[in-house]
């Protein structure tokens, strides 16, 4: 028990390095890495509320509807994004499920350029411990 506690403990200071370094980008590609996902997250933050703006305008008179306001409709669209989904019975109208189909191209992209990403660090950082 004792050897399998040790080595949790060394891949986790593994693990606390290597993030450390992408914050600072110490390499290169800890830096690639940085940029990627700072790009990434900035870019979604932007299209989370607009996103949540348009449903609010496009969802907000419709009948049955559960967004009523910047807030309901901020909580559903980051639900999406986040492909978590929402217990809100939305979207009702045409326009919102096309937002809404657009919502999940955008989370499934974002998934695969995070793994992407994450890959192209991992080659480099085995290439470079060649």
């Amino acid at each position: 028990m004792h050897a399998f506690l040790a080595y949790i403990g060394r891949v986790l200071r593994h693990a606390r390095a290597e993030f450390r370094n992408v914050v600072h980008g110490k390499t290169t590609p800890h830096a690639r890495l940085r940029d990627h996902v700072v790009a990434i997250t900035v870019l979604t933050i932007g299209v989370d509320l607009l996103c949540a703006l348009l449903a609010m305008l496009l969802e907000q008179d419709a009948k049955k509807t559960q967004i009523s306001s910047y807030g309901s409709a901020l909580f559903w669209t980051t639900t999406q994004l986040l492909t978590v989904s929402s217990q809100m019975p939305n979207p009702i109208t045409t326009g919102g499920r096309i937002l809404d189909v657009f919502m999940e191209i955008w989370a499934i992209t974002v998934v695969a350029s995070l793994a992407g990403a994450i890959g192209a660090f991992l080659v480099k950082r085995a290439e470079a411990a060649r």
